[in-house]
């Protein structure tokens, strides 16, 4: 494995987590917009804000200036929100052009319902180096080294074997893929169902509610993908099953506890101020809905759980929405 360097753009968890992960065997440089988070995170190896009791390692640098992080790397790495994908990569082919492209963003933009993927084709041209990093991975888990599997899947398949034989690691594996249209739906629509999840633990409804709604979110994930251009088999995979076992199920799933808060009846402002993080889930359920319905697919669990967030439905009435449907064939 050929040593590299590599800037993270994103100081948050999962960024964070990346860094640490990488610099076992990289050079890596992890970018944020606060300088004095960055600044702390150099003094005591500590990200405080997101990955409290994580001690980082000496070789993880931290650099504050965005145009000397993104000139001096062989690998861009884009661990923003989604609604920052655009105007970072934007800002990377302006001053760094022709370097590798990474993401670890996941969802649908707002407003325009493009997959990461569409808006590093529209910023940075269709056939750019480039690539997501996307499945089953808790930031804190990762950070603290303990074992994952994820996919690096690109259109060009060189790319991502080129890719995954740089980074691959005994506790960090990861697989090709070339389905970037499954693995980003995949990453995508997850997030709404671990809202679901949680509004339905968060109601006292027990296992086998839990394991009807990963199930049946996972066809209506299937569904939307394959509308979309994706491969069927994608979604058995680490960026369609694994990520949405593990989201729906772990206690660090920040979209499932946005679920547990619904059902006791906060409001979701209060939830996401509370949260400090990016729940992906939230915007992520209006733009899915939209798409499905332009696509003709039927998604009644987004379409709940879009009504309970954005339309003044309660959570009560968003599982009475899901119970009073019709009996039909699997």
């Amino acid at each position: 494995m050929s040593r590299c360097r590599i800037a993270v753009f994103g100081a948050g968890a999962w960024g964070t987590a990346l860094a640490q992960a990488f610099s076992a065997s990289h050079d890596v440089v992890l970018w944020g917009r606060d300088h004095d988070q960055l600044a702390e995170i150099a003094r005591i190896h500590e990200n405080t804000r997101y990955l409290r009791g994580v001690r980082l390692r000496d070789a993880l640098a931290v650099e504050p200036d965005f145009a000397r992080a993104a000139v001096a790397a062989d690998l861009h790495l884009v661990v923003t929100p989604l609604a920052g994908l655009r105007t970072t990569v934007r800002e990377l082919r302006r001053l760094a052009p022709g370097r590798a492209l990474l993401w670890a963003c996941k969802g649908f933009e707002a407003g325009t319902g493009k997959l990461p993927h569409e808006i590093v084709a529209e910023e940075c041209g269709a056939g750019a180096a480039s690539g997501v990093l996307t499945g089953p991975s808790f930031a804190a888990e990762v950070a603290r080294g303990l074992p994952a599997a994820i996919a690096l899947a690109a259109h060009d398949a060189d790319f991502a074997r080129h890719w995954v034989g740089v980074l691959h690691q005994p506790r960090l594996r990861i697989y090709a893929n070339t389905d970037l249209v499954g693995c980003e739906v995949g990453g995508a629509v997850k997030n709404v169902m671990a809202i679901a999840a949680g509004v339905s633990d968060g109601m006292g409804f027990g296992l086998n509610a839990r394991a009807a709604l990963i199930t049946r979110g996972l066809a209506e994930i299937a569904r939307l993908a394959r509308a979309l251009g994706a491969r069927g088999e994608t979604l058995m995979g680490l960026a369609g099953m694994g990520d949405l076992i593990l989201t729906c199920t772990g206690d660090l799933s920040r979209n499932r506890r946005v679920g547990l808060a619904l059902a006791e009846g906060k409001g979701l402002a209060d939830i996401l101020r509370e949260l400090g993080h990016v729940a992906e889930g939230v915007s992520t359920a209006r733009e899915v809905v939209g798409i499905a319905r332009r696509r003709g697919v039927e998604m009644p669990i987004c379409e709940a759980i879009d009504a309970l967030l954005h339309h003044g439905l309660d959570a009560r009435g968003a599982v009475e929405r899901l119970l009073a449907r019709d009996p039909r064939e699997e």
